[in-house]
């Protein structure tokens, strides 16, 4: 077991550079199994758990898998051979069933296990089997939560999702780019890594239209070929390292980024009173003292990201007033409230709401990642708190950010990763 050990206090100041995006990775990966050939794709952060696990999953249905450099993999999709992924590798990660899609998409059925991933709350997979049966597939869910689809063929049809899903528009996309016919999705999300998907797919010899648009049109082929490609940079990554240039009253330039994928981050910490400064390809964030409060309601693409939300509030604890929060996308997501209370935060939860009186600062405690995020926001409390933070359960911040302990400490942050003994087990023999 590894834990973080933060010494609080520090500015950070410097340059840091943002990885791609995971979530777009977990969506281009299975997708290159759709085209009988090879697909290079740069850009990778190889280094998340998240993406490993994805990688491993595609070895175990046949791909061939080869590390051109450390962010760069070919994929051999050629003797691809099995449609079943089984719940040791599912358990890992929500984005395993990215891989209904794609292997329906390739072989007309599909047998993956339910996924796993961060609990934030209940989140029902109901809108991919609407799409899949739109496209004619059989939709089963079997004995150990197989969920099985199957198509003598399958053929393009018209989805109306009844709300908007970001796993259910991947999953649809990915059946569909081969079907017969033409498929609509109404009501689809919108996010960059959507659009980033239906790049990859149309440079693999798909149509698509309208990613990035609540309509996507796909007019499927008879084939997709292999390509060569790069992953745009992770949205979160690079609005964590915003925030905690923030929080800590620091200077930061963020590169690699895409600033108009940060929009909605970038007005909010205007919004606060810190300074933000676009270029081409960077972002600088310089704090300006204390901030002042603002309001925050998370929504779909391009509103305020919930994968956002835990990091503002970390922000907020500390602002002059009195913030609120209203989370629109997960029921779950605010776990970390009771490790960020423990650190002096003032935050009183109701329901979707949580009202935030910012206090004077933080002091450094023992506290745990609920989930990839929250242990993003536990890692900015612990760099803008007094004492020493200790975060454990960091093998959820893992499964998102990249050399995050490296990426800090060359901005100068006090943080370490160390071994801990495993916790001792007493047997009750008697």
């Amino acid at each position: 077991m590894e834990k973080f050990v933060i010494n609080g206090g520090t500015e950070l100041h410097g340059t840091v550079n943002i990885s791609g995006a995971k979530n777009a990775a977990v969506a281009i990966i299975p997708a290159a199994i759709l085209c009988n050939g090879i697909c290079t794709i740069e850009n990778i952060p190889t280094s998340i758990s998240d993406v490993t696990m994805m990688l491993r999953i595609l070895e175990s249905v046949g791909a061939k898998l080869r590390l051109i450099d450390k962010n760069t993999i070919e994929i051999d999709s050629t003797a691809v051979n099995s449609d079943f992924v089984c719940y040791e590798y599912t358990k890992h990660l929500r984005a395993s069933y990215y891989l209904l899609g794609a292997l329906l998409g390739r072989f007309s059925s599909a047998r993956v296990a339910m996924p796993g991933g961060c609990d934030l709350g209940v989140r029902p997979i109901d809108q991919h089997i609407k799409g899949f049966e739109a496209l004619g597939a059989t939709v089963k869910i079997e004995e150990n939560a197989i969920v099985n689809a199957k198509a003598e063929e399958l053929t393009g049809g018209h989805v109306y999702l009844d709300v908007v899903s970001v796993g259910a528009t991947i999953n649809i996309m990915l059946a569909a780019v081969c079907a017969n016919g033409k498929t609509i999705i109404e009501n689809a999300a919108r996010e960059p890594h959507i659009v980033d998907l239906a790049n990859f797919l149309n440079t693999m010899g798909a149509d698509i239209r309208g990613a990035g648009t609540d309509v996507i049109k796909i007019r499927g082929v008879e084939e997709l070929h292999g390509c060569q490609y790069s992953i745009i940079p992770d949205q979160i990554e690079a609005g964590t390292y915003m925030l905690a240039a923030a929080a800590t009253n620091g200077d930061v330039i963020i590169n690699n980024v895409i600033p108009k994928h940060l929009e909605s981050i970038s007005t909010k910490l205007l919004e606060c009173g810190v300074t933000v400064e676009e270029y081409d390809e960077c972002i600088r964030v310089c704090g300006n003292g204390r901030v002042s409060r603002c309001n925050i309601k998370t929504m779909p693409h391009p509103g305020f990201p919930t994968d956002m939300q835990p990091q503002m509030a970390v922000l907020l604890s500390v602002a002059k007033g009195t913030s609120i929060i209203s989370e629109g996308i997960w029921e779950n997501r605010y776990r970390y409230v009771d490790q960020l209370m423990r650190m002096g935060a003032s935050i009183k939860v109701d329901g979707k709401l949580a009202v935030i009186e910012g206090v004077d600062h933080l002091n450094g405690a023992p506290v745990r990642a609920d989930d990839l995020r929250a242990g993003a926001a536990m890692i900015i409390a612990g760099l803008m708190a007094n004492g020493t933070t200790e975060i454990e359960d960091i093998l959820h911040i893992d499964r998102g950010y990249e050399y995050v302990v490296e990426k800090l400490t060359g901005l100068g942050a006090d943080i370490k990763r160390i071994e801990t003994p495993d916790p001792v087990r007493i047997s009750n023999a008697g």
